[in-house]
């Protein structure tokens, strides 16, 4: 168990982990909810032994599938780097979780990577202790990018994915904080004992966004081209739940930073608003949406039109 919060903890340390001092000048922090990390394990670990002041954090958040856990537990055993697992008696939700590993991390930089990541090449973690040398800078976000998937259920959330999310660094610095991500990002630990995740976003969504739009008032945010490679790529029937679920934490998000209005989703959101009845072409959407017949630059034009109704009732 843990004192510092109020829902229990325990912690699986290997014996690398354990022979180390409780310092480190790198955190890799991987938080994961039933997905699988021990591909990133495996990955990262050849990087990590080139350094000796890294360390990696994992957090299972409530502990849904403990045979996936008992899993995670022994490939850490096998790993010659140091690795914790922290695995919570309840789901604390992903803003709270990635505050968790922040204030349980021993380093003074620390490098959130989703579960379902992978490093794209040996020199992933040298480009980031190159930016932490170069001390210009309190975060970034270095991208990531997705492979076309083989599943033709998969295409949607791809073609998606490469149209809104997967952008070089000189077109998401042109962007700004909007374009920041939770994951694949190297950030202080000050910044974040200073400005930590909102943990009233709960659910799926915008919790990011919000975060680096927070921090980027007191803090230098920048983007860099050091992608990861992402998996978690998911059918049309998944994301409209998301989009749909996703409405309450963007009505959280414009309420707290009011001069996101501008941004598409929002002026989208308003335009439907106006729209009398607007919410019974809801079925006409998500039909577009699960289409396999229909191209997908119409079928993504149609998921966009579902976000925005459900947004449309909370703005």
């Amino acid at each position: 168990m843990n004192a510092m919060t109020e829902i229990p903890i325990r912690e699986h340390a290997n014996p690398a982990a354990k022979a180390r001092p409780a310092t480190a000048a790198l955190s890799v922090l991987v938080p994961f909810y039933r997905d699988d990390p021990t591909g990133l394990l495996e990955g990262l670990s050849p990087l990590m032994r080139s350094f000796d002041d890294v360390e990696l954090v994992l957090y299972d958040d409530g502990e849904p599938d403990a045979d996936l856990n008992r899993q995670v537990c022994a490939c850490i055993d096998t790993l010659d780097v140091p690795v914790r697992l922290l695995t919570s008696v309840r789901n604390r939700g992903r803003a709270a979780g990635r505050n968790l590993l922040a204030k349980q991390a021993h380093g003074s930089w620390l490098l959130y990577l989703d579960a379902d990541m992978t490093p794209p090449d040996r020199h992933f973690l040298t480009r980031y202790r190159e930016t932490m040398t170069a001390d210009a800078c309190d975060a970034v976000f270095g991208g990531y990018e997705t492979e076309w998937p083989t599943e033709p259920g998969l295409f949607l959330h791809a073609a998606l994915s490469r149209s809104s999310d997967q952008h070089d660094a000189a077109t998401r610095n042109e962007t700004g904080p909007t374009a920041f991500c939770s994951s694949n990002l190297l950030v202080r630990a000050s910044v974040m004992q200073a400005c930590p995740y909102d943990d009233q976003f709960t659910g799926w969504g915008w919790e990011d966004v919000d975060w680096a739009v927070s921090a980027a008032r007191d803090f230098k945010l920048v983007h860099i081209d050091n992608p990861a490679w992402h998996g978690g790529l998911q059918t049309a029937d998944v994301l409209l739940e998301k989009f749909r679920a996703g409405a309450t934490n963007y009505k959280r998000l414009l309420a707290r930073h009011p001069e996101l209005a501008h941004l598409p989703g929002a002026r989208a959101a308003r335009l439907l608003k106006a729209l009398p009845g607007q919410h019974r072409l809801r079925g006409l959407w998500a039909h577009m949406t699960t289409s396999p017949v229909l191209p997908l630059r119409i079928r993504a034009l149609a998921l966009k039109l579902w976000r925005a109704s459900w947004a449309s009732e909370v703005i």
